[in-house]
């Protein structure tokens, strides 16, 4: 019977991964230039910018993060960490969008480091190679973390080794993004996203069934302290309730700031094929990541109940966030139909962690081959060449991405966290001030960025340790302390010229 089983899940992850191969070499056809390759020829329709979007955005800390911390700790943790990000996503669509779409589109610019370059008139393209090295620098944490995330899915369910599992999940992100590039990355994203929803309904209906109903799972819940409060947690080691101050509070709801800097998703407002359709695109993504991050939460409480029942063991640390696997586990053990669901999901999980890992290797790749070689290097190479450091980009970054991850008891959720502050603390402000802010000079935004990712380094080992009411989340410190040096550094060097001007003005202008 297990043989048996196992054959069904993987029948079923093995399909899925092949669909995506295919995809990844049909649209390697559809690739002339640069700018297929990094913004699909700026023909996105908003379903797919909506949901390509989102499913980068979610990773594999949906199906694994939240609903680990979740279960663990209570619903405080993870409810501000999503309630954060629902308000940013909406945030980020509502304000960013649509001036993005519009401004790039009029300066030519095809990726976040080239918008700062040719927003700021920066000739010799220092904020260009800045950006890059920042993208990269970031993005290898968290393409990492996505990495590990398929190593523990497949050790955890089918005894495979970690590294082993890890690298042949590695081989295939990288193989279907360097031949299909954006078009490819962006509709295996929706295919993603659909099989992503799929999973967390089937783990969330399954779990309050084996759990006894959901009045047993909220019961259970209700009788650990702070489990299901909003301002506090609940501590596995002592089992009492743990307060959380407004200031915790608010620096775990920052996490939100983080959209206003994510490349992978910035490109994405870049990408449609027309601004009026981001109206659309917006409600689409808003809506569908309230639903899947509510499911996310549940799915830790529910999982609980089930430990409470007797129907999954007792999770501890980094395992949980196995929680959605081992449930898969489970649902897999009743007959073949089951274990085809049960592969479906699991392959929800590869879902989710190759939509992230595939948008980051790419934007890299375009910081590397587009951002450092052609525009700071000023090295003239042919479209070809440029694909081809850009592919050969993605397989350095898998690489250096392996050996960061060779950790099994490695925390998806804390990596992805450090990651997401890097970017919404080097580039969220400055991505504000240049749509938003005229007197934003070329001066102020580098000194934002480069203020703003130190700053990340710097409260997260050296200023939080200390402990008290400096044990926030480093998001919050370097964005404010980036947004500081944005103003005072453009107000006290050369205002922008006119026509630096023209150009902000004139995306300024509804179309």
């Amino acid at each position: 019977m297990f043989m048996t089983t196992n054959f069904f899940i993987m029948l079923a992850i093995v399909v899925y991964l092949a669909i995506m191969l295919v995809i990844g070499f049909v649209y390697s056809k559809r690739n002339n230039s640069t700018e297929d390759f990094y913004l699909g020829g700026r023909k996105m329709g908003p379903l797919v910018t909506a949901m390509s979007a989102e499913a980068s955005d979610m990773s594999s800390w949906l199906l694994m993060g939240l609903p680990g911390v979740a279960y663990l700790s209570g619903i405080c943790d993870a409810a501000w960490t999503a309630i954060g990000l629902a308000v940013g996503t909406w945030l980020n669509w509502f304000f960013v969008s649509r001036k993005l779409r519009r401004y790039s589109n009029n300066i030519g610019a095809i990726t976040v480091p080239d918008f700062f370059a040719k927003r700021f008139h920066d000739k010799n393209n220092v904020i260009t190679a800045l950006s890059a090295l920042v993208i990269i620098i970031f993005f290898i944490p968290y393409t990492a973390s996505g990495f590990a995330a398929c190593g523990k899915l497949f050790n955890s369910l089918f005894g495979i080794n970690y590294q082993v599992a890890m690298m042949l999940s590695a081989l295939l992100i990288v193989g279907y993004t360097i031949t299909g590039g954006f078009n490819a990355v962006c509709v295996t994203d929706l295919v993603q996203s659909i099989v992503m929803t799929g999973a967390l309904a089937i783990v969330l209906i399954y779990g309050i069934s084996r759990a006894g109903g959901w009045t047993a799972v909220m019961d259970n819940a209700a009788a650990l302290p702070g489990y299901l409060s909003l301002t506090s947690t609940f501590d596995v080691a002592s089992g009492s309730e743990v307060k959380y101050n407004f200031l915790t509070i608010f620096s775990t709801a920052a996490w939100g700031l983080g959209y206003f800097g994510m490349p992978h998703i910035l490109v994405r407002f870049m990408a449609i094929e027309d601004e009026k359709k981001l109206v659309l695109s917006r409600r689409i993504a808003s809506v569908w990541v309230v639903i899947a991050m509510t499911a996310g939460v549940l799915i830790g409480i529910v999982g609980l109940g089930m430990t409470k029942a007797g129907a999954l063991d007792t999770l501890t640390g980094s395992n949980s966030e196995t929680i959605i696997v081992r449930i898969a586990g489970i649902i897999s053990q009743h007959n073949a139909l089951t274990a085809l669901i049960a592969g479906i999901i699991l392959a929800g999980i590869l879902a989710a962690t190759m939509s992230t890992a595939d948008s980051q290797m790419l934007a890299a790749a375009s910081g590397v081959s587009q951002n450092i070689v052609h525009d700071f290097l000023k090295i003239k190479i042919s479209e070809k060449t440029n694909l081809l450091i850009a592919r050969l980009t993605i397989v350095g970054i898998a690489i250096v991405s392996i050996f960061l991850a060779r950790n099994p008891d490695s925390s998806v959720f804390k990596i992805v966290s450090f990651a997401w502050a890097g970017f919404g603390g080097a580039f969220g402000a400055v991505v504000l001030c240049s749509l938003f802010w005229k007197r934003c000079n070329l001066a102020g935004a580098i000194a934002g960025i480069i203020s703003g990712g130190a700053t990340v380094f710097i409260w997260k080992y050296l200023v939080r340790p200390l402990g008290g009411i400096l044990d926030i989340y480093e998001l919050l410190p370097a964005f404010i302390v980036s947004l500081i040096f944005i103003i005072v550094v453009s107000l006290l060097t050369k205002a922008p010229d006119e026509e630096i001007v023209r150009e902000f003005e004139a995306a300024g202008k509804k179309a």
